[in-house]
């Protein structure tokens, strides 16, 4: 089996963290909140971070050549979902999720 290095396990696995709370937290915290949690573009900035991220995660564990290509595009939108839900507020896991993956899938893109 292939082993993937230390690096890119771990941006993968952050970007798979990431999925889960962007996803997780828009289809639960947000819709039950309301309010700012619920506006569209908040809504759909959390889900086009949940979709990067775990189509990162996936061509990076596949060893991808287009995987390190993605993570650049994908810290991008894992910084403007962090700042959006730290604008948003009560947010705290999930801005915490998306810098995580942002600084390791720059660190990898780089």
């Amino acid at each position: 089996m292939h082993h993937l290095d230390p690096k890119t396990r771990n941006a993968a696995d952050l970007a798979l963290d990431c999925y889960k709370h962007c996803h997780g937290m828009a289809m639960t915290h947000c819709l039950k909140v309301g309010g700012a949690h619920a506006e569209p573009d908040h809504l759909r900035l959390m889900a086009a971070c949940a979709e990067i991220c775990r189509t990162t995660a996936h061509l990076l564990l596949m060893d991808s050549v287009h995987g390190r290509h993605m993570a650049r595009e994908c810290a991008e939108v894992c910084e403007a979902c962090a700042t959006d839900c730290a604008r948003v507020g009560d947010m705290e896991s999930c801005v915490a999720a998306c810098r995580a993956c942002a600084k390791a899938c720059a660190a990898l893109a780089a």
